[in-house]
C-alpha cells in the first residue's frame, strides 16, 4: 500500500501491449500486462481497459494495478469519466490503472464486488446515484451505500429537466399538476427503470404535487424518449443535456428543471422551486469510493489526486460537454451527501410503497 500511496514524481504515461483473450464463459477475461520488470496478470472482464505508466528506476512500483470499478456500461457518463482519471492518474502516478465495467443487477454487482474488496486502495468504485437508489427499492443487498464504503470523492453534479410529449396539453408544471388532478392515472411517465433516480425523482414530484400518474418503467433513455416522442408516454424526468436535441427539435416540451438555477441551456425555463414546488431539487451525481476502512493517508492520497484532476481545464471540458459540474472537495462532502440521499430517497420509496422489480 505504502508503494502506491507515497510521494510519486510525476512522469507521462506510455501505453503498453494488452491482450485480451476470453474464457470458456465469456464472462471473464485475463489481460496480461507486460513491462520491463515484471509482467502483471489480471482477471477483469472484456470491457476492461488497462493502462500503466512507465517503469521507474527510482521507486519501487506497485505490486498490481489500480482497478476502478464502473457501474454503468461502456460509454455513459461515469464510465468516460472514469476513463479520464485513470489516464490522468497514470500521467501523475507512473502505476497501472484498469477501468472495469460491471454492470449487472443495476450495478449491484459492481458495487458488492468493491465493498467486498480489501481496503487498500487498489480497488474503487466510480458510480452515479443510481448505485444509491437501487438500494432504498432492493432490499437483502450484501451491502451499505453509506456503511460498506469510504468516500473519496463527489465528482461532479448535473441537471434534471421535466418535459412532456408534444400532445400533453400543458405548457406548464401547474397546468400538468392541474390535468393529473383532473384525471387521476390518466396520464404516464417513463422512467429508466425501477428504483433509478428518475423514477424516485417522478415519484417525490408525485407526493409533492399530490397527483396519481402511472410509472412506465424502460431499461435505459433511448426506448423511453422514442415512446415520449411518439406520444406513447406523457412525461418523464431525464438529464436535461440528453434531452437538449429533443427539445430543440420540437419531439418534447421542457416545463422545468430541477436545480436551484435556471439552466444555461435554457434560461427561459424556470426551476421546479419557481413552478411552486420549492422540495423538488434534485441533481444526479456521480462519486468515487473505496471499500469501507481505507486508512486515513490512503484517502488523502487518493482525494487529493482527484481534486487536483477535476481542476484540469480538459477534464472540466468533458464534463461541461456531459451538463455536468465539477464538485471535489474533501471526503466528508460526499459522505454527507450519501447519508442525506438515502434518507430522502428511502423516504420516498416507503411513502410511495414502491417495491422491487
Amino acid at each position: 500500500m505504502a508503494l502506491l500511496f507515497g510521494e510519486l514524481k510525476r512522469a507521462s504515461a506510455t501505453p503498453i501491449s494488452t491482450s485480451i483473450a476470453d474464457t470458456a464463459s465469456g464472462c471473464v477475461s485475463t489481460a496480461s500486462v507486460a513491462s520491463d520488470a515484471r509482467t502483471a496478470t489480471s482477471k477483469v472482464n472484456p470491457t476492461a481497459v488497462i493502462m500503466r505508466g512507465p517503469d521507474r528506476s527510482d521507486s519501487h512500483p506497485p505490486s498490481g494495478a489500480i482497478t476502478i470499478i464502473v457501474t454503468t456500461t461502456p460509454g455513459t457518463g461515469i464510465d468516460l469519466l472514469a476513463r479520464t482519471v485513470s489516464q490522468k492518474l497514470i500521467e501523475r502516478w507512473s502505476t497501472g490503472v484498469a477501468v472495469e465495467n460491471r454492470f449487472g443487477a443495476s450495478g449491484n454487482i459492481g458495487a458488492e464486488a468493491v465493498a467486498r474488496a480489501t481496503p487498500d486502495g487498489y480497488t474503487l468504485l466510480m458510480a452515479p446515484t443510481t448505485f444509491l437508489t437501487n438500494t432504498t427499492v432492493n432490499k437483502g443487498l450484501s451491502f451499505d451505500p453509506v456503511k460498506s464504503f469510504t468516500p473519496v470523492s463527489l465528482l461532479a453534479t448535473g441537471t434534471l429537466a421535466f418535459v412532456v410529449s408534444t400532445t400533453t396539453p400543458a405548457n406548464a408544471v401547474k397546468e400538468f399538476v392541474a390535468m393529473a388532478k383532473a384525471k387521476p392515472n390518466a396520464f404516464n411517465y417513463a422512467s429508466t427503470g425501477n428504483g433509478s433516480l428518475q423514477h424516485l425523482a417522478f415519484e417525490l414530484f408525485k407526493q409533492e404535487a399530490g397527483i396519481e400518474v402511472t410509472h412506465v418503467p424502460y431499461k435505459s433513455n433511448g426506448p423511453a424518449y422514442n415512446d415520449l416522442v411518439g406520444n406513447r408516454v406523457n412525461t418523464m424526468i431525464t438529464t436535461i443535456n440528453s434531452s437538449v436535441p429533443y427539445i430543440k427539435g420540437g419531439k418534447m416540451k421542457l416545463l422545468a428543471v430541477l436545480d436551484n438555477e435556471r439552466s444555461p441551456l435554457h434560461p427561459a425555463v424556470p426551476t421546479m422551486r419557481e413552478s411552486g414546488f420549492p422540495g423538488l431539487n434534485v441533481n444526479p451525481w456521480n462519486a468515487m469510493m473505496g471499500p469501507a476502512g481505507l486508512p486515513a493517508d490512503v484517502l488523502r492520497k487518493l482525494n487529493g489526486e482527484v481534486d487536483a484532476i477535476l481542476k484540469l481545464a480538459d477534464v472540466k471540458d468533458l464534463l461541461d460537454k456531459q451538463g455536468l459540474d465539477p464538485v471535489g472537495g474533501p471526503p466528508s462532502r460526499l459522505g454527507d451527501l450519501l447519508r442525506s440521499e438515502q434518507q430522502r430517497w428511502q423516504k420516498v420509496v416507503d411513502t410511495a410503497g414502491i417495491k422491487a422489480d
